[in-house]
């Protein structure tokens, strides 16, 4: 996702709705983090430890994560499943849908609702599959960086195998192997650099450009599919355009 969209997000994130949207979507996230590595110790799994940030930082009811930790140990609630959904929008833009929900038929007739809507349909598992990457992405204020230059930190990283530290619009942003997501965070730690978000993400190899009306409906296509308490993370490969987004 380009960083563009990455801010409109964040403005987004802002409002009384969308922060409720978070709260479900982060307890899933705990629910899912527990689930996966058969336990909740928060210093052997790093992504409960990242849920537990994010619910700190939406102020997420503690009596809400403790429940999320417990159906993640599988004590009472609904089973939720990870489920994922890869499609093309209009004009070919590929949108790489990531589910966790206690109903895939309620989920997947939600999904395809959506693209009857705006355009595009549900394509075939792996179809998208040359389309992104997966990789674990760190995002740090440039500030926080202090004397540290963006080559110095890509330098106290080198072990890790780092693709890429990006610095833009204030953030930097530092990209790396997924199997080496924990001990990027745990270096970041020790480092004492605070880290604004920690994600495994699929990253487009490359971006497709539309006309104005498809950038439009594509733009609310990926709006009411982030709206959606059911899905986690929406990824595409449009091509941002400032002049579009006027």
């Amino acid at each position: 996702m380009g960083r563009k969209w990455n801010n409109i997000k964040m403005k987004k994130a802002a409002t009384d709705k969308l922060k409720s949207q978070h709260y479900t979507k982060v307890l899933k996230e705990i629910t899912m983090a527990v689930k996966n590595a058969g336990h909740a110790e928060v210093e052997a799994n790093f992504a409960l430890k990242i849920g537990l940030l994010k619910a700190r930082e939406f102020n997420v009811p503690k009596d809400n994560v403790d429940k999320a930790i417990k159906k993640g140990l599988g004590e009472g609630g609904n089973t939720i499943e990870e489920i994922n959904y890869e499609a093309y929008g209009l004009d070919g833009v590929a949108i790489f849908i990531e589910a966790a929900t206690d109903n895939p038929t309620r989920t997947v007739s939600n999904v395809r609702s959506y693209f009857n809507k705006w355009g595009g349909a549900l394509g075939t598992p792996g179809c998208l599959q040359f389309v992104f990457e997966r990789k674990s992405t760190f995002v740090i204020k440039e500030e926080n960086l202090g004397k540290l230059s963006s080559d110095d930190l890509m330098m106290e990283l080198i072990d890790f195998n780092i693709d890429d530290v990006e610095v833009e619009d204030g953030f930097v942003t530092v990209k790396g192997p997924v199997e080496a997501y924990g001990d990027i965070y745990k270096k970041l730690e020790e480092m004492k650099l605070k880290v604004e978000s920690a994600e495994l993400e699929r990253l487009p190899l490359n971006t497709k450009e539309v006309t104005k009306e498809s950038f439009d409906k594509i733009q609310r296509l990926l709006e009411v599919l982030e709206e959606d308490d059911d899905i986690q993370k929406v990824y595409h490969n449009l091509e941002w355009n400032e002049a579009f987004a006027q």
